[in-house]
């Protein structure tokens, strides 16, 4: 369990980055599942996968980890309204795969603040001074 936890901020880093990639190399299949209200479907796909990209960036690295993985736990809620509008005009995609994908946000939120909760912990244990660190002082 302990290595599992060990790789899961880079586990996430993965998943952010593929999608970013993705977003950006093939941005057809992510324009149709931009809502309707948002105007220029092919903005809004390239801005998430900008997102997605900076996010795993920020994940990736300890130093900004536990902000960064705030800001993905964000992001996933964000982008729920994208799979809300994939379920009601699913396209091309089986309606059950669709809608199967609505509550598959909720781990993906829970994991980025799992990420962070770690992040935190391990940053407090290092920032924590020893009880013999220090100036010693003579009187």
């Amino acid at each position: 369990m302990s290595r599992l936890r060990t790789l899961s901020p880079y586990l996430l880093t993965a998943l952010l980055a593929g999608a970013g990639a993705l977003h950006l190399l093939k941005p057809q299949p992510y324009d149709g599942i931009i809502p309707s209200f948002l105007p220029h479907p092919r903005f809004w796909t390239y801005a998430s996968g900008l997102a997605e990209l900076a996010c795993a960036a920020a994940v990736a690295a300890p130093r900004t980890r536990t902000r960064g993985a705030l800001v993905t736990a964000g992001l996933f809620v964000a982008v729920f309204p994208a799979n809300v509008q994939m379920a009601v005009h699913p396209g091309s995609v089986p309606t059950l795969l669709a809608y199967a994908r609505l509550p598959l946000q909720v781990p993906l939120v829970l994991w980025a603040l799992q990420v962070r909760a770690q992040s935190r912990t391990r940053s407090a244990r290092v920032a924590r001074p020893s009880s013999t660190s220090g100036p010693i002082r003579s009187s």
